[in-house]
């Protein structure tokens, strides 16, 4: 019996990781394309082109796939929401930057949003548990970043709650809906230009509201 080297024993493993890389982006794509229900794995495996028996070696079925990609999404855009711990003792600085990572979040994941929107919009059947393990917690978080500016003269007093959903809102809309924005500004597709306007008229409004003192500038 042929002893396998270990340069080729790398060699499978580096095109093992490759293969479920190669099929949790695709099942993310269909996910966000036609939900949880209007995907087989069948349809992911010709996505892929391997063998729907060669994927279930990777997933064996098609609730633990999607559980995955939900998984991969929710790490990507809470490392966004985390912007605000960043710079507890500058409110103006952090909404910056929060404003614009979600955006960037949308530009860059669309797929992201739209997979987990798709899902939310569903009743989350299948993520609740893991939203409210790790989303709730991390919006408290950030509530209790603005109370602390509220109590510090920061910010106005505000229901943080609130201020987050409309942040979320505003922000993953050029995700999760850039087919109609796309139409309504007479484009094929946002560009660049569409998220640069969309940031500085949202952090514009936001630190309108929240601010005590008048923002440093308006203008990037």
């Amino acid at each position: 019996m042929k002893k396998v080297s270990g340069s080729k024993t790398v060699k499978v493993s580096e095109a093992r990781e490759r293969l479920e890389q190669d099929i949790l982006t695709a099942a993310k794509r269909l996910f966000a394309q036609r939900g949880f229900g209007g995907v087989s794995l069948d349809h992911i495996a010709r996505e892929v082109g391997a063998s729907k028996q060669n994927l279930l070696y990777y997933f064996p079925s098609k609730e633990e796939l999607y559980r995955r990609v939900l998984h991969g999404v929710l790490d990507v855009w809470l490392s966004y929401m985390d912007a605000l711990s960043q710079r507890q003792d500058d409110p103006e600085q952090a909404l910056r930057e929060y404003i614009a990572g979600k955006l960037r979040f949308s530009r860059e994941h669309p797929d992201d949003s739209r997979v987990y929107a798709n899902e939310v919009v569903s009743g989350a059947p299948i993520f609740s548990d893991e939203i409210a393990e790790r989303v709730i917690p991390a919006l408290q978080a950030d509530v209790a970043i603005f109370n602390r500016w509220a109590e510090q003269g920061l910010c106005r007093p505000v229901d943080g709650r609130h201020l987050m959903i409309l942040l979320w809102a505003s922000t993953q809309v050029y995700a999760d809906w850039a087919s109609q924005i796309s139409l309504v500004l007479g484009k094929k597709k946002l560009g660049a230009e569409d998220f640069s306007a969309a940031e500085s008229l949202i952090v514009d409004m936001v630190l309108r509201t929240v601010l005590v003192t008048s923002p440093t500038t308006l203008t990037k």
